[in-house]
């Protein structure tokens, strides 16, 4: 939480910021960029700055409600300053598992994005375009900044009440089942919270290198309840569907932790 706000608020507000100063044109050139800039953003970004967002672009009338469903499954991934910082050097002290994570799960992200892209070609290019008068629009910046703090207002509150949870449901269950295997605490903590679990599964597989290494991948994937909570907390503001998101993210934990398995271990 002490690097919540100094990190994630300017980051929030300097993207929404630069969404907002790009032109919106009608034209095919114009919308794939659109989708690459909005991937782009929340690859850098981490989660859930592709739901803030999409969720901005919906409500601009920049893309239509079926291209925010399936961009809200594509555009979530770990911020790269947390898989190279926290997991390569605070957990394995070597980036090189990191990077090799990153560019598999962007190179399959962009493959995916691109063919959700000719998808949404289907429909009418000029009609979801902000028809909005730039005289009765407000500062840029001031929106971004307005738009900007709920979100971090909902993630901040998320990891304190999953954090909460966590610590209370892992010593209640220490409690009653003193003997319980630490595979379940571990995956008791992949449920709820994805930084302690890959704590844990750093501690309890140190000197397995390929199977530590897969199970990192799996949580960097699949995630936890506290940030899918997130997601679905800001989706719920243009009443985003949630089917594509959590059929993406099943697809996801199969296909990404399968890929690297084979590619790098």
């Amino acid at each position: 939480m002490e690097a919540l706000f100094p990190y994630l608020l300017p980051y929030l507000i300097l993207t929404q910021w630069f969404i907002r100063l790009t032109p919106n044109k009608s034209n095919a050139s114009s919308r794939f960029k659109l989708f690459f800039k909005t991937y782009g953003i929340s690859a850098l970004g981490g989660f859930p700055t592709g739901a803030a967002t999409i969720t901005y672009l919906k409500k601009s009338n920049q893309i239509s409600l079926r291209e925010a469903n399936i961009l809200l499954s594509i555009c979530h991934s770990p911020s790269p300053l947390f898989v190279l910082g926290f997991v390569g050097n605070d957990l394995l002290n070597d980036t090189a598992f990191s990077w090799k994570f990153l560019i598999l799960y962007h190179v399959v992200s962009i493959i995916i994005l691109t063919g959700a892209y000719y998808y949404c070609r289907r429909e009418k290019e000029g009609n979801f375009i902000s028809a909005i008068p730039s005289s009765n629009q407000t500062n840029p910046f001031t929106s971004s900044i307005k738009d900007s703090i709920p979100t971090v207002l909902v993630v901040g509150s998320t990891i304190i009440f999953f954090t909460t949870i966590y610590t209370v449901v892992m010593h209640s269950v220490k409690s009653f089942f003193p003997e319980i295997h630490n595979t379940f605490m571990l995956l008791i903590a992949a449920m709820l919270e994805m930084t302690n679990a890959l704590k844990i599964g750093q501690e309890l597989f140190a000197n397995q290198p390929t199977l530590l290494f897969v199970i990192l991948v799996t949580f960097l994937t699949s995630q936890s309840l506290s940030i899918h909570m997130q997601v679905a907390v800001i989706a719920k503001s243009e009443k985003l569907s949630l089917k594509p998101y959590i059929f993406m993210r099943l697809c996801y934990t199969l296909l990404i932790p399968t890929l690297f398995y084979l590619l790098f271990l």
